[in-house]
C-alpha cells in the first residue's frame, strides 16, 4: 500500500469515528426524550406553558452554572448571527408550543402520530436541503420504524381521523415540519458552539412564561414528587437532550438519528409499563421488533464501518 493511500484511509477512518461518536451523542437525546412522558406524568396536572417555563428555566440554570464554574466567556455564546437565534427559537419554542396546541385541539393519539412524522421528514429534508447521499435502506429503515410507532401509539386498533379536529391536525403537522426542518438546517451551523443552545433555553423560558401569563391560570407543583419530576425534566429531556441533539445533528449521521428517534415512544411506553399499572403486551413486542429492526437497517452502513459486519 502506498503511503498516500494509507494516509487517505487513516483520515477516512478518523472521520468515520468522529461521525459515529457524534451519532452516539445525538442518540442519547432520544433515550432522554423517552422519559419525557413519565416525568411529565409525575409532574402533575400543570398548565403546559408553566411546565415549559419551569423545565426550561432549570435547564438554563444548569448551563449557566456550568459556564460560571468553568469560567467560560458567557457573552460569546450570546453573540450569534440573527439567523442562528431565529433557528434556535423556531425549533425549541415553536415545536413545544404547537405540540401543546395540537393536544388541546385533537385526540392525543392523532396528534402524536402526526407529530411523529418528523423523523421521516428529516430523512427527506436532509436529502433535499443538505444534499446528503442517502440510500434505500435509510428510507426503508425509517419507514419501518414509523410503522412500529404507528402500531405502538394506536395499540394495533383501526383509527380514523375526523374533520372536526382539523386545527389540531394542522398544529401537529406543523410540529413535525418545525422539528425536522430545525434538525436539518442546524447541520449548516456546525461552527456555532453547542453551548449556544443554553442561550436559546433562556429565551424560550421567558417566552413560555409570557405565554403562560397570557393564556393560562397558575397552578404551582405540589409536593416533593412533582418538583423532583420537574427538575428531572429540566436536566434531562429539556436540558442535556437538546445539547446532545444539537451536536448529533451537526456532526453525526442524521438519517440514522432520524430512525433511532422512533425509540423515544418505545422507551416512553416501556417506562410507563415499569413505573405504572400498564402491562407489556404482544402489540408492544411487535412495535419493539419493528422499531429496532428499522433502526438497525437504517444504521447498517454505520455499523458495518464500525464493526466490519455486513448487515
Amino acid at each position: 500500500m502506498k503511503r498516500g493511500d494509507y494516509s487517505y484511509k487513516s483520515e477516512e477512518a478518523s472521520l468515520n469515528a468522529d461521525k459515529r461518536y457524534a451519532t452516539l451523542i445525538g442518540s442519547s437525546a432520544v433515550m432522554m426524550w423517552g422519559l419525557l412522558a413519565l416525568f411529565t406524568t409525575l409532574a402533575g396536572n400543570l398548565p403546559p406553558f408553566l411546565l415549559m417555563t419551569l423545565s426550561f428555566s432549570i435547564a438554563s440554570l444548569v448551563i449557566v452554572t456550568k459556564w460560571i464554574i468553568f469560567r467560560e466567556n458567557i457573552f460569546s455564546y450570546f453573540r450569534q448571527p440573527i439567523k442562528v437565534w431565529l433557528l434556535g427559537i423556531y425549533g425549541l419554542f415553536g415545536y413545544h408550543a404547537l405540540y401543546f396546541f395540537a393536544l388541546q385541539n385533537a385526540p392525543p393519539i392523532d396528534a402524536s402520530l402526526i407529530a411523529y412524522l418528523w423523523p421521516l421528514l428529516i430523512v427527506i429534508f436532509s436529502n433535499i436541503f443538505n444534499r446528503e447521499k442517502l440510500k434505500w435502506f435509510h428510507f426503508l429503515g425509517t419507514f419501518i420504524a414509523f410503522l412500529g410507532t404507528l402500531i405502538l401509539v394506536t395499540r394495533g386498533e383501526a383509527h380514523g381521523f375526523s374533520s372536526e379536529y382539523m386545527a389540531g391536525y394542522l398544529f401537529a403537522l406543523s410540529c413535525a415540519l418545525i422539528w425536522s426542518s430545525y434538525s436539518v438546517l442546524n447541520r449548516k451551523f456546525g461552527q456555532v458552539p453547542t453551548n449556544a443552545v443554553g442561550c436559546f433555553c433562556i429565551v424560550v423560558a421567558g417566552l413560555s412564561f409570557m405565554t403562560h401569563l397570557s393564556l393560562e391560570e397558575t397552578h404551582w407543583p405540589k409536593g416533593l414528587t412533582e418538583w423532583s419530576a420537574i427538575v428531572a425534566l429540566g436536566i434531562f429531556p429539556v436540558g442535556i437532550a437538546f445539547f446532545s441533539w444539537d451536536y448529533g445533528t451537526k456532526f453525526g449521521d442524521i438519517s440514522v438519528l432520524a430512525s433511532f428517534s422512533y425509540f423515544a415512544p418505545l422507551i416512553s411506553t416501556i417506562a410507563l409499563v415499569v413505573f405504572s399499572e400498564n402491562k407489556f403486551s404482544l402489540i408492544i413486542g411487535i412495535a419493539c421488533f419493528l422499531i429496532t429492526g428499522g433502526a438497525l437497517l437504517s444504521a447498517k452502513e454505520l455499523l458495518r464501518n464500525s464493526y466490519g459486519t455486513n448487515l
